[in-house]
């Protein structure tokens, strides 16, 4: 991977301590919705998210509207990545994009195969995406102990991790088909690509058009969060203050420190029955934190050793395959975006709750054995080093 790419994705993705504080605060956030879910005062937290807005529940509003921001500046960084950055050419690309497709394939023929002809199968897609938010903030925490190539190999990984689960959002957990809004999704799109090409630079009409998609886009049957993305990619890029940047710089403290947590707090809050052990014993939950705790790590790690076999691509620098393989297992930290899938495959039926403990028991147990790995081969490399 040469200098500019690693520069780009390093300005795209940076590891400072807001990084790590994003993920405290991600943290803090499902603590607070499970205490919150399990505590005398349970009954409010439920109906808290049931508020009307806008002719729409709270609940909705958070995972269909807000959550579009997200998306936008996931769509953002992915344009850049491709444009600019790690994603850019096939040979800066070739191990990341190998290894999210082996940590998409895996989890996702796990699940298949734990909850093949149950109720639970739809969400097969749960366990295929990595929260680029936790993954990056458990690594900040090791410092300089992890080799940078390591760092840029799990955001480029994620991001590439992010246009699959995209892809898989807007493919299989859309519901039915409005031809006419669709029509308007593709009208609105055109419009905005003629701005970008007729060189608009203010924010505004893009913002504004925006706005209109997202409706289209929600009244169309895709999921509405996938505005986001399409609008990101009509958005131009060029120039040291690019409309791109604005967004992006406009949007990080906001989808950081407040829509990312909210829908934490507003998802993660799992009634844990009293029968708890038939609630982890359940499919949706077994099958959830298998393709997140086994697949993933499997589906990264060896898809990358084939590449690299293959001559396809190398590691990066300064990495061990020890360490690659506690990388590979911090991709099993699928939270948000897993969360999020599998709101969409069970909506309001008794796997959701399943789900969610899988997701959390996975990411959990994936963020500690990753860190643990990483930090264990920091330590064996500088040991190897100083010995004579």
């Amino acid at each position: 991977m040469n200098s500019n790419a690693t520069e780009g994705l390093i300005s795209a993705q940076p590891l400072k301590p807001s990084q790590s504080l994003s993920g405290l605060l991600l943290l803090a956030a499902t603590i607070a919705a499970m205490f919150w879910a399990n505590s005398a005062a349970r009954d409010s937290y439920h109906a808290l998210w049931e508020i009307p807005v806008a002719g729409m529940s709270l609940h909705h509003v958070i995972n269909d509207a807000l959550m579009a921001l997200f998306f936008l500046m996931v769509g953002l960084e992915i344009k850049h990545e491709l444009q600019d950055g790690a994603l850019s050419s096939m040979r800066q690309a070739a191990l990341p994009i190998v290894g999210a497709i082996g940590g998409m394939v895996v989890p996702a023929a796990i699940y298949t195969a734990i909850a093949a002809g149950t109720p639970a199968a739809r969400g097969w897609g749960i366990p295929m995406a990595t929260d680029i938010a936790f993954a990056l903030g458990v690594m900040a925490l090791l410092g300089d102990r992890v080799p940078a190539g390591l760092r840029i190999f799990l955001a480029a990984l994620a991001i590439a991790d992010d246009i699959g689960a995209v892809l898989v959002i807007g493919l299989f957990y859309t519901s039915d088909i409005v031809v006419g809004a669709l029509a308007a999704v593709v009208v609105i799109v055109a419009l905005l690509f003629a701005c970008n090409r007729r060189g608009v630079h203010s924010p505004r009409p893009y913002i504004a058009l925006g706005i209109m998609l997202w409706f289209a886009v929600y009244k169309s049957g895709v999921h509405a969060s996938i505005a986001g993305v399409l609008l990101a990619f009509t958005i131009p890029a060029r120039g040291t203050s690019s409309v791109e940047q604005t967004l992006e710089h406009a949007l990080q403290f906001p989808v950081s420190y407040g829509v990312i947590p909210l829908f934490a707090l507003a998802n993660a809050g799992v009634a844990i029955p009293q029968e708890l052990g038939a609630l982890i014993a359940s499919t949706a939950s077994i099958a959830t934190a298998a393709g997140l705790l086994i697949g993933k790590p499997v589906g990264i790690a060896g898809a990358a050793w084939l590449a690299v076999r293959l001559r396809w691509a190398s590691l990066p620098a300064g990495a061990t395959w020890f360490g690659l393989v506690g990388v590979a297992v911090l991709g099993g930290i699928g939270f948000t975006m897993s969360l999020f899938v599998a709101a969409l495959a069970f909506g309001t039926s008794a796997h959701l709750d399943a789900a969610k403990l899988g997701v959390l028991g996975g990411s959990l147990c994936a963020g500690l054995l990753g860190a643990l790995l990483l930090a264990v081969g920091a330590r064996t490399t500088r040991t190897n080093r100083l010995t004579p």
